[in-house]
């Protein structure tokens, strides 16, 4: 089974939907940013003998629908390349389309060759300038034609694919251990007050990320683009795994600080947290700083307040006053 979720889903979301996904079946594949794998033989036989695999799809919709108020286009087939293209047919928002084994050949016959798993728009462009408009036509040329127009390993995985051929299997693979935050600026903006209080709106965005999914990053990676297309990255460890606010905005200005940008025109900023762990399992040093303790104190009853009315109700003074 093949999921498509809506574009530019939340990474919360993201990871919500995941959930609802091994609920039906262990094996889930994660395909970042919005997608998934789930291989369904092992769920018919945990579900019973009344379960079939499109009644699991339409489960997977209502449960994802009545959660978060969006709906999935789902594709399901007897191998990953024909679930995959048969998600992409379902028109938008969503569906469940059910490709049986015994009738693959027959539907992929018909589906246009640049709809294919795997294929991509120069490779349809080469076989649309031979005639092969169709998936059916496409598995009806002789291999060595195919390997000649698209390259060998490339014709070889089209041709097997357009007849059904495609031995991979999902592989469990949840999210890369990453969280990834970011903002673009309206206009060209230089390191000043305003690029400042993007970068601490940053900060405050992702240890609240962190700390709803209950991880801590033991790195942070600052992205800064330019005008043109300049990009600048570094990354920073940090001396503990942490996903405070305060720690985080140390290490993020040292990475601003080590920049060095002078005249450089930002476009926009991006902030990412890296080598994500458990928080439980991350040891809290012992200390005697009493401010330390009564920001963390404060940062929880901020938190609580975030999540009763709202992310934008309270925050720092600087990106108040930036927004205004």
């Amino acid at each position: 089974m093949h999921v498509r979720c809506l574009d530019r889903l939340p990474d919360e979301l993201y990871r919500d939907v995941l959930a609802r996904m091994a609920e039906l079946s262990p094996v889930v594949q994660a395909l970042p940013p919005t997608a998934a794998l789930v291989e369904l033989k092992g769920a018919l036989r945990y579900h019973g003998t009344g379960a079939d695999v499109y009644r699991l799809g339409q489960l997977l919709r209502v449960r994802t629908l009545t959660r978060h108020g969006f709906d999935l286009r789902i594709g399901i087939g007897p191998t990953i390349s024909v679930a995959t293209t048969a998600s992409a047919r379902i028109p938008a928002p969503a569906g469940v389309l059910v490709v049986a084994p015994d009738q693959a050949a027959a539907w992929l016959a018909e589906v246009p060759v640049e709809a294919l798993h795997g294929i991509g728009p120069r490779q349809a462009g080469v076989l649309h300038d031979y005639g092969i408009r169709t998936i059916g036509l496409l598995a009806a040329v002789p291999a060595e034609t195919v390997q000649r127009l698209l390259g060998g390993r490339a014709g070889r995985l089209a041709r097997d694919r357009a007849r059904g051929i495609d031995p991979r299997a999902v592989v469990p693979r949840a999210l890369a251990a990453t969280a990834t935050v970011g903002c673009t600026f309206a206009r060209h903006a230089l390191d000043g007050a305003d690029v400042r209080a993007a970068l601490l709106d940053l900060v405050v965005r992702l240890g609240r990320m962190l700390r709803r999914r209950g991880q801590s990053p033991q790195a942070l990676t600052l992205t800064l683009t330019f005008a043109g297309t300049g990009r600048w990255s570094k990354t920073r460890r940090l001396p503990e795994p942490s996903a405070h606010d305060d720690d985080l905005r140390i290490a993020a200005y040292r990475l601003m600080d080590a920049a060095g940008l002078q005249r450089g025109r930002l476009t926009g900023l991006s902030l990412r947290g890296e080598e994500l762990r458990d928080a439980g399992t991350v040891a809290q040093q012992i200390t005697l700083d009493h401010s330390r303790e009564a920001r963390l104190v404060a940062e929880a009853a901020v938190d609580r307040v975030r999540d009763k009315f709202g992310a934008g109700v309270i925050g720092p003074a600087a990106v108040f006053r930036a927004a205004s």
